[in-house]
């Protein structure tokens, strides 16, 4: 399978696409006025405990208090009596820490909405083939290695890393590298985490000790392992940079790296742009006439699936089998690409065959295998809607670009000029109630007005006789079609 990463980078922002088979997969953006926080390491200060909640909030230093749950806590932090953590269990958020308490945290979901980060005490720094777990005395190895007998051989050489400090999870990564670039990594994890204890004695208050690499190095270092044939970057600077920093740490995909440097841009070269433009649409077409309608809402997201245009060869039900395995792959790709997470509910067409019914569920699982983030599949619920999660960290690709419509306030509806008519007319006859005037003037948008001076103007003609009082109606063109002004004249 083809495999590239795309780098576009500005002043203003960092994307990275990874296209697979030509076909656009996810899609990474950071800009540079509201950088990802995943990763970042702060003291932080507890500025309110929430014993109802089994949470506190943080104080980081920045906007939004973040939010640390009682469960996100471990044993072998400072926040954990040290006779409790011998038989630790999740406790009474109010004995884990206490108002006014300066703690060290790490940011394992950034902001999302109008909630803040999602925080734990449990710190790890990843390398290239190890992760660092300050105040553990473990080793733990990937499961995706295999071989027991390479198992033993990493488990055993780092291990003799471990001291008071903490000890690594071995990524999948280090599958067959030697026992010196193990040593190297141990040294340069321990390295940071030396760093980070210094900043933190320095710092008098909430303060950032460490942060994670930019974007595009951010990938890389986590894609170590993974196929990638070409990584293409438009800017020379970062190309040089990224060049240096993949010699350094993870040299195996250094000669993947190549600047581009074509006349058109380098996202329009692979119709990124394009597909990113649909990825902020309701409506996913498949190829066979079938179609998606997918709805992102606070709680969860939900994703219909309708025949539309297809019409099958044989009969119903395998025209809506064949529909809803078509669907699966579709759906996958836009979960990556959209990076929706959290509670979805997938509204398969109804089957009426317990194996179609397995057979698609089975394909939806072989199509998410492939998400780099953890997915769990609950199968098909009474109602015949399959209910699963995915992890989310970050925000959706729609909430990075998009905000709420300033007329319909993000509801995606505004109110029928009808509506509006109608309110206007109650509005006049609730004002003459209260006031004695001898002429209503109405200000409304433009199709408002030609709704009152034409369609309703019967309507509007019968009032004034019950009010005894003239009634002009102006169209005014800055005015929404929610917006109007009864004036008194």
């Amino acid at each position: 399978m083809s495999v590239e990463l795309l780098v576009n980078v500005t002043p203003v922002e960092t994307r990275v696409a990874l296209v697979e088979q030509g076909l656009l997969q996810e899609v990474h953006i950071e800009r540079q006025t509201k950088l990802g926080m995943v990763g970042n390491i702060y003291k932080g200060r507890v500025t309110r405990i929430l014993p109802g909640m089994q949470a506190a909030f943080v104080d980081i230093g920045v906007d939004k208090a973040a939010f640390l749950h009682a469960s996100d806590i471990v044993p072998h932090t400072e926040c954990v009596n040290p006779e409790e953590k011998e038989h630790f269990q999740v406790q009474d958020i109010a004995r884990l820490v206490s108002q006014g308490q300066h703690i060290i945290v790490q940011v394992v979901k950034d902001p999302i909405g109008t909630k803040g980060a999602r925080l734990t005490t449990d710190i790890t720094l990843p390398s290239r083939y190890l992760v660092f777990m300050p105040g553990s005395a473990h080793v733990g190895v990937s499961q995706k290695i295999h071989s027991q007998e390479e198992r033993d051989r990493l488990k055993n050489c780092v291990e003799k890393y471990i001291d008071q400090d903490g000890g690594f999870i071995v990524r999948t990564a280090a599958e067959g590298v030697s026992e010196r670039e193990l040593e190297q990594d141990a040294s340069f994890l321990k390295y940071v985490w030396n760093q980070i204890k210094g900043k933190r004695r320095e710092a008098k208050d909430c303060a950032v000790l460490y942060e994670d690499l930019p974007l595009a190095f951010r990938l890389l270092r986590d894609f170590v392992g993974s196929h990638i044939d070409k990584i293409r970057i438009d800017s020379k600077e970062t190309c040089e940079e990224l060049k240096k920093f993949c010699s350094e740490f993870i040299p195996e995909v250094a000669d993947c790296i190549e600047l581009y440097e074509g006349l058109a841009p380098l996202f329009d070269m692979y119709d990124v742009e394009s597909e990113i433009q649909r990825a902020l649409e309701r409506k996913v077409q498949l190829k066979s006439g079938g179609y998606l309608i997918i709805d992102q809402t606070e709680a969860m997201t939900t994703i219909d699936i309708n025949t539309g245009a297809f019409v099958g060869h044989r009969n119903q039900e395998e025209t809506i089998f064949n529909t809803n395995i078509e669907a699966t792959k579709a759906i996958a790709r836009q979960l990556r690409l959209r990076n929706l997470g959290g509670i979805i509910i997938i509204d398969f067409i109804d089957m009426q065959s317990e194996e179609h019914r397995r057979r698609v569920l089975s394909a939806l699982e072989s199509a998410l295998s492939h998400d780099r983030d953890k997915t769990s599949i609950n199968g098909f619920s009474h109602l015949g809607l399959v209910e699963m999660t995915r992890k989310r960290t970050r925000e959706s690709l729609g909430h990075i670009l998009c905000c709420d419509c300033p007329l319909c306030r993000g509801k995606g509806r505004i109110k029928s000029v009808d509506t509006v008519c109608s309110e206007i007319l109650r509005e006049v006859t609730r004002v003459h109630k209260s006031f004695n005037v001898e002429k209503y003037v109405v200000y409304a948008s433009k199709d408002v007005a030609e709704a009152l001076n034409n369609d309703s103007q019967h309507y509007l003609a019968e009032l004034e006789v019950f009010l005894g009082r003239q009634i002009q109606v102006h169209a005014e063109p800055m005015y929404s079609q929610e917006q109007f002004d009864v004036v008194m004249m």
